[in-house]
């Protein structure tokens, strides 16, 4: 279609200069029968109807062309174009003279009109340039018009392929795949395998444990391969809506790091392999930001940075690339009026979304400051800030909002910028937004000073307002609904046990010894919870009134899905105390699950825990390879084994190490106290 059309120009342009020529042309008269022939009895030539077109257009390129030099080339004397106010925008302000003022400050006469002068020469030789300019332009036009006509409709069509192919090209190098990460400098890995125990009774223990690991995960290989995650009942694939629709292979990656520091490398070898196959994060699926974030973004850095220390295992690099990948997914969800991220999004589209059940369209504040951790080692090892602004512009955010008692709601509305309803929990919807706080400080190697404070102000406004003690004595952490205190504990709010003792040492006024005597009054009503059900495992969710203490009382609450948060405290409490009642409440635990969660098919979680005949829900959720099966591995093992001066556990157990050198510019951050 181009080529036709320039083609049809050509011969249009020739055809009317012939005729221009001999129309108008005052030595060359046509004949009187020429004329009647082309015009009837008048006598003066007609034009074509593309002619006639082809004289507007020039026509009209003329006019626009006067139109323009009348408004936009300057005048002689740089007078304003338009009185319209805008004097020292459209035209350059001129100072007055400083010298050659009479006493009186007026200026000389003769200074005035040396200025005039020197305003019109310059305003001259602005004009010319202008005009040569659009001359030079416009020849330059009419060349290249020239030469285009002048071509073949063989060397059009050439060119047009020419400049097709470079845009093929073009769009092949930037869809050819991640540009390859820089290098940089490996954070200190250490005791990232091994922690044999010196006692014959605890390393039979730890056994046994690798033994439950190696059932969860041989049975998932055969049954559930690919899929989230698996029915150990129906022997086949799982998944939720947290994943989509898609198979993304969660409980692989989920437990990637778990075989790993058990030593099971032949297992880890099989996931690694799966991955690099098949993990494909260009799936049109709906999924968390926060459980993806967590579970995979966690998992593959979790599995990348202890074997790139040169273990057993080589060529990890697939699991950083694909950490990035899934990374650039996420960060649609962040294009918000507020930057609070959406929930959910689309890993295709980048289209996001909340939780329809979530108060008033609000994101969730254990979702969208569950992100810190994952997002400052992806910029510490792609060198790309993006992820690191997006999380800290979170916390800034949330900084300059007004907390109800200094309390932090459980929804935001990312639209508005609002809280949604007044509901604070430590255990779900907010949980794991305090604990990043205090592991933001512990990732920094004690710099991020910022982070600390936050979480010292967040934990003080929480032991005032949430934390009580029951009729017969146990500390609990309530909810705060709309101004009132509900006497209830879930246990996913059992891991604050553990945070407590974690972030003891650097608490302000010598509280040190205070809050690791909370993390145990915490571990003690967790343990309760476990100890008053018949199968001693806890329930979803326990309350502190009517006579009753730590006992779930609807039927909704009385199941357990595997849950690894008890668990976790008793390891924090265990690593900071080295009491063994942690030791034996983990392996009671263990032993429980082991009685009436496992199946052959691998484990099930249970719907009612105060059942001595339970029903299986027929899941064995990724979290229990990634957590709970992790906790009480390491629970049973030495101290050396992932050492918390080197490490920090993201809120799925994915140890990430501790960047000495990374963080020293975070914005707050101070140098660390020896």
């Amino acid at each position: 279609g181009r080529v036709g059309g320039l083609e049809t120009f050509g011969n249009a342009v020739t055809s009317l200069n012939d005729r221009l020529k001999f129309g108008f042309d005052a030595t060359r008269r046509p004949n009187c029968t020429t004329c009647r022939s082309i015009h009837g009895s008048i006598g003066i030539p007609t034009l074509r109807l593309s002619e006639k077109f082809i004289l507007l257009l020039i026509l009209s390129a003329f006019v626009t062309l006067c139109f323009g030099a009348f408004f936009f080339l300057p005048d002689n004397s740089k007078h304003k174009r338009f009185d319209l106010g805008l004097e020292d925008v459209l035209i350059p302000h001129i100072d007055p003279p400083k010298e050659g003022k009479h006493s009186s400050g007026q200026p000389r006469e003769e200074d005035v009109t040396a200025e005039k002068k020197r305003i019109i020469e310059e305003g001259a030789a602005e004009e010319e340039s202008l005009r040569d300019k659009i001359r030079a332009d416009h020849e330059r036009a009419l060349q290249e018009a020239k030469e285009k006509l002048r071509k073949s409709r063989e060397e059009l069509q050439a060119e047009i392929q020419t400049e097709k192919n470079k845009v093929v090209e073009d769009l092949k190098k930037k869809d050819s795949g991640p540009k390859p990460l820089p290098p940089v400098p490996m954070p200190k890995v250490v005791g990232v395998s091994d922690g044999e125990p010196l006692e014959p009774d605890v390393k039979e223990k730890r056994d046994k444990i690798r033994e439950m690991m190696k059932h969860a995960w041989d049975s998932y290989r055969q049954y559930g391969w690919g899929h989230n995650e698996l029915k150990p009942l129906a022997k086949k694939g799982h998944s939720t809506n947290i994943f989509g629709n898609s198979q993304l292979g969660a409980t692989i990656v989920d437990a990637l790091d778990t075989l790993y520091i058990m030593g099971l490398h032949e297992e880890f070898r099989d996931g690694q392999e799966w991955i690099e196959q098949n993990l494909d994060f260009g799936v049109n699926a709906e999924v968390s930001v926060f459980e993806v974030n967590i579970r995979f973004i966690g998992g593959l850095l979790a599995a990348y940075y202890p074997l790139r220390t040169g273990s057993k295992c080589s060529g990890m690099a697939v699991f950083k690339m694909k950490a990035v990948q899934l990374a650039e997914k996420l960060l649609p969800a962040f294009n918000t009026p507020t930057g609070i991220p959406w929930a959910i999004v689309n890993l295709k589209s980048g289209v996001g979304r909340n939780w329809g059940w979530a108060s008033a369209g609000s994101s969730i504040l254990a979702e969208f400051g569950t992100l810190h951790m994952e997002f400052v080692h992806l910029t510490y090892l792609t060198g790309n800030p993006a992820y690191y602004q997006k999380v800290m512009h979170i916390r800034k955010l949330l900084a300059k909002m007004d907390r109800p008692n200094g309390l932090y709601p459980n929804y935001l509305n990312p639209r508005t910028g609002r809280w949604g309803q007044h509901h604070t929990s430590v255990g779900g919807l907010g949980d794991s937004f305090y604990e990043y706080l205090l592991k933001a400080w512990l990732m920094s190697d004690k710099t991020d000073a910022e982070a600390r404070k936050t979480y010292d102000d967040a934990i003080e406004a929480i032991e005032r307002h949430l934390i009580r003690k029951s009729n017969g004595g146990l500390t609990f952490i309530g909810e705060w609904k709309n101004g009132h205190l509900e006497r209830k504990m879930g246990h996913l709010a059992c891991f604050a046990g553990g945070m407590f003792a974690l972030g003891a040492d650097g608490s302000p006024d010598d509280k040190a010894g205070h809050y690791l005597q909370l993390g145990a009054e915490i571990a003690h009503t967790c343990h309760e919870s476990y100890d008053r059900t018949v199968l001693k495992l806890g329930p979803e969710a326990f309350k502190f009134d009517s006579g009753l203490e730590a006992v779930a009382v609807r039927q909704n609450e009385k199941y357990y899905i595997l849950r690894p948060e008890v668990i976790e405290t008793y390891w924090y409490m265990w690593r900071f105390t080295h009491d063994p009642k942690y030791r034996q409440w983990g392996w009671e635990a263990a032993q429980a699950i082991d009685k009436y969660c496992r199946v052959s098919g691998g484990f099930s979680g249970v719907k009612d825990v105060y059942s001595s005949n339970p029903t299986y829900d027929d899941v064995q959720q990724s979290f229990f390879l990634a957590e709970t099966l992790k906790y009480l591995y390491l629970l049973f093992s030495s101290d050396d084994l992932m050492p918390f001066e080197s490490w920090v556990f993201n809120t799925e157990a994915h140890p990430l190490p501790v960047l000495h050198l990374g963080n020293i510019t975070l914005p707050g951050s101070e140098p660390a106290r020896r």
